[in-house]
């Protein structure tokens, strides 16, 4: 069993920047693999990065390419999102998410999702 608790979110004018964190917690995590997915009201919920625990391999979704980064800490078994230049439509719903293996672009692959943090951009 995999428990995922966000933070990090909150409000923030465009072109600023926000770090979220997820703090991973159970069995095995170094063979985890970490994902980001976010959702917007009235949308479906989209893939925005994942990375395997080591490190070997990142993803990313095209629209958040060169702004976003995501990076893990094994010491406290932490993986971040940082958010650079921040637009109006990043404003979503972030959730953290993990599944034994490797990355996967799809949602349903991960087993393990944490509460969600909000992150709202203003214009």
């Amino acid at each position: 069993q995999v428990q995922l608790v966000e933070s990090g979110g909150g409000l923030v004018q465009a072109g600023g920047s926000l770090r979220l964190s997820c703090a991973a917690s159970g069995r095995a995590f170094y063979r985890l693999a970490m994902g980001w997915f976010r959702q917007a009201p009235g949308k479906e919920r989209e893939f925005v990065a994942a990375m395997t625990w080591s490190g070997g391999s990142k993803n990313y979704a095209d629209f958040v390419k060169g702004r976003f980064t995501i990076s893990t800490n094994n010491a406290n078994k932490t993986v971040y999102l940082q958010m650079n230049s921040l637009k109006p439509e990043d404003t979503a719903v972030y959730y953290c998410a993990a599944r034994y293996g490797s990355t996967s672009y799809g949602g349903p692959e991960y087993a393990y999702w944490g509460q969600g943090t909000q992150v709202t951009v203003s214009s």
